[in-house]
């Protein structure tokens, strides 16, 4: 569970530190995504979610 907590952790500093450094562009970006149908954001969900998933498969095996 600490784990968990310190990945959380992680990613809020991460995405935190994208929104301070760059904030046009993530506005731009947000603009993107509204615009994209359903199904490519999906797959691009899913594609995220597997690869993280491969990630920490090979660093904790």
């Amino acid at each position: 569970m600490q784990e968990l907590i310190v990945a959380l952790g992680i990613l809020l500093v991460v995405e935190g530190a994208l929104y301070a450094l760059f904030p046009g562009a993530m506005k731009r970006m947000m603009s993107f995504v509204q615009q994209m149908p359903d199904s490519g954001l999906r797959r691009a969900g899913m594609m995220f979610a597997c690869l993280g998933t491969l990630l920490v498969w090979f660093l904790r095996g």
